[in-house]
C-alpha cells in the first residue's frame, strides 16, 4: 500500500477523478463526498460523485448537489467515468461489495483507488488510505486531507466548509454521540470560521420533512415500537405495506431508531424494515453494548460498536422472531 502523502505529488497536475460512497447514502457520505469534490475542482481537476443509488431529498440542498451522478440511473454514463478515472476516491465504506454492481466496475478500473473511512475491517481493495476508527466520520478525515496532508487549509471554502460540517454533524448525531471529541470541536469551529452555517444546515437537515414522513413517526411511536424491558431493548418493525401506506420516501426512515432508543433505560434499539428484495435492519446502542456483533454474526452487516446495520433474505416475521434467541443470548449485557 502506498503513502497517502504521495497524493499530493500525483495531485499537482488536473487529473480525472470520481468519488463515490455507499448506497442510500447519509449526511456523512454526501457530506464527505461532495466536501472533496469542492475542494478538487478549485485545484482543476475534472471530478465526478457517482453515487450507487438515490438518497434523502434533505440532502439535496449540499453545495454542487446537481452534479451528482447516480449510478442506477446512468449506468452506461457513470461507467465510462469510472473506466477513464486516474483516480477514485471511496469515501464511507470499507468494502467494494457495499457499493453494489458499481463496487465491480471499481475493481476493474485501471485507477488508483483511495479509501477514506472511519468503518471496522476494511477490505484493502485501496492504493491509498487514510482510515480510522477513532474519527467520527468520514468528514472528519476529509478535513484532515486537506489541511493536514495536502496542506490546503485556504481552500476550505463556504461550500467545502458546509460539505463536511454536514458531514460530522450527522454522523456525531449533533455532537452528543461519544465520538465528538474536543478535536472535532476544533475541526467545527474552524469549519464555522470558512463559512458553515451551523444554524442554517441544522435547520436544511433536520427541520425538512414532508408531512408523510412526521404522520409515519407518530405511526410507528404509537403503533410499531415493541419494548422489552427484562431486555433493556425496544424494537420497530415496518412493513412494506406501511411504507406504501405513507408513500414513504429515500431517507424518511432515518433516525427513527434513535426515538427508540431514547426511552429511559433501553439499551438497544432496533428497527426492521421489510425492504422490496431483502429486508433490512439498523441497530442502536448506548455504553459498551456491541450492536456491530449481532450485526455481523446474525445479519451480513457491521459496522461502530453504538451503530451497525445489516440484512436478511428471510421473511420479516423471522427477521423479528430471530431477536427471541438472540436477545437472551446477550442479556447479561443489557441487563446491568
Amino acid at each position: 500500500m502506498l503513502e497517502i502523502t504521495h497524493l499530493k505529488e500525483f495531485l499537482a497536475e488536473p487529473k480525472h477523478i470520481v468519488i463515490t460512497t455507499h448506497p442510500k447514502p447519509d449526511g456523512d457520505a454526501m457530506g464527505s463526498s461532495l466536501g472533496l469534490y469542492n475542494y478538487l475542482i478549485q485545484k482543476g481537476h475534472q471530478v465526478k460523485v457517482i453515487t450507487p443509488t438515490d438518497y434523502p431529498s434533505f440532502l439535496h440542498w449540499i453545495p454542487n448537489n446537481s452534479e451528482v451522478i447516480i449510478f442506477t440511473e446512468k449506468q452506461e454514463e457513470s461507467k465510462q467515468f469510472v473506466a477513464n478515472a486516474d483516480l477514485i476516491f471511496c469515501l464511507d465504506f470499507n468494502a467494494l461489495v457495499r457499493i453494489n454492481e458499481l463496487g465491480i466496475y471499481v475493481r476493474e478500473s485501471k485507477a488508483k483507488k483511495v479509501l477514506i473511512d472511519h468503518h471496522l475491517e476494511p477490505e484493502g481493495f485501496e492504493d491509498y488510505r487514510l482510515w480510522t476508527t477513532s474519527a467520527c466520520a468520514t468528514a472528519q478525515l476529509v478535513y484532515d486531507f486537506i489541511v493536514n496532508i495536502m496542506g490546503d487549509r485556504h481552500l476550505l471554502n463556504k461550500d467545502v466548509a458546509s460539505c463536511l460540517y454536514t458531514g460530522i454533524m450527522t454522523d456525531t448525531g449533533s455532537f452528543r454521540f461519544r465520538s465528538t471529541t474536543a478535536t472535532v470541536h476544533q475541526i467545527v469551529a474552524d469549519l464555522i470560521e470558512c463559512g458553515a452555517d451551523n444554524t442554517l444546515i441544522h435547520q436544511l437537515v433536520y427541520d425538512d420533512f414532508s408531512l408523510n414522513r412526521l404522520r409515519f413517526l407518530g405511526h410507528c411511536l404509537l403503533n410499531k415500537l415493541e419494548v422489552l424491558p427484562e431486555y433493556n431493548t425496544a424494537i420497530i418493525v415496518i412493513t412494506a405495506q406501511e411504507l406504501d401506506q405513507f408513500q414513504i420516501s429515500t431517507g424518511d426512515t432515518e433516525g427513527i431508531v434513535n426515538y427508540a432508543l431514547s426511552i429511559s433505560g433501553i439499551r438497544l434499539a432496533v428497527l426492521i424494515i421489510e425492504r422490496q428484495d431483502v429486508v433490512k435492519l439498523s441497530l442502536r446502542s448506548i455504553g459498551d453494548f456491541p450492536a456491530n456483533e449481532i450485526c455481523k454474526k446474525y445479519f451480513s452487516g457491521g459496522g461502530h460498536k453504538n451503530a451497525s446495520g445489516g440484512i436478511s433474505s428471510e421473511k420479516i416475521d423471522a427477521v423479528r422472531e430471530k431477536f427471541n434467541v438472540i436477545l437472551p443470548e446477550y442479556k447479561s449485557l443489557l441487563v446491568k
